[in-house]
């Protein structure tokens, strides 16, 4: 009987919780844009069944070992497409940083009544 009497009576002594909102101000991100990466040039050479020796002998006079790395006509298209894909994605993650800006960082600033 003591312990029904006791856990009845308990609720009935917690107090109305108050509920209140305080609009907290956006911290400003900070973040500054990636920079552009600065490329190295690239020197393409063709390389054709009738030019193979005429190139491979240019490039021993200039003391570089003749290397080849090899692309099919197919394999450099989806090369190409790959680079504009990466290139998307860059621009694409610009825009979210300055939407990201936007939100945090609005340039009216709302007034305070």
């Amino acid at each position: 009987m003591l312990i029904l009497t006791t856990s009845l009576t308990s609720c009935s002594t917690v107090s109305k919780l108050d509920v209140f909102k305080t609009e907290v101000e956006r911290a400003p991100l900070n973040l500054p844009n990636p920079e552009t990466p600065k490329l190295e040039e690239v020197r393409w050479i063709i390389i054709t069944s009738e030019n193979a020796e005429e190139v491979f002998s240019k490039l021993k006079e200039q003391g570089k070992d003749p290397v080849l790395f090899g692309l099919s006509d197919e394999d450099y298209e989806l090369l190409s497409k790959n680079f504009a894909q990466i290139r998307a994605y860059m621009i694409q993650q610009g825009i979210t940083l300055d939407q990201y800006r936007k939100y945090y960082e609005p340039v009216d600033k709302p007034k305070s009544e």
